[in-house]
């Protein structure tokens, strides 16, 4: 859903030596928000708020990548999330 373009404009990179570590927080920020969300991947596609969510935890990843707390982005992605969260089947 986030494109590395787009991620990069967010995080306001404009070098390519970082695409590699970026194409890679996009893939765990994507299935993080997917799990927090308990979205499927079809919904996670048509949710703005997944797709916001996604670009926040790339930020946080990228920019924390030696001391990130995962509990406060988790807690952050939940509050983000709260609306779409569907529950547990």
């Amino acid at each position: 859903m986030v494109t590395l373009e787009e991620a990069k404009n967010y995080l306001r990179v404009e070098h390519s030596e970082d695409d590699a570590l970026i194409e890679s927080l996009m893939l765990t920020a994507s299935q993080m928000v997917m799990d927090v969300g308990r979205v499927t991947a079809e919904r996670y596609e048509q949710e703005e708020a997944c797709h916001t969510a996604t670009l926040y935890a790339v930020a946080y990843l990228y920019t924390h990548r030696e001391e990130a707390n995962h509990n406060s982005l988790l807690l952050t992605l939940r509050a983000m999330l709260f609306a779409q969260r569907e529950g547990v089947i």
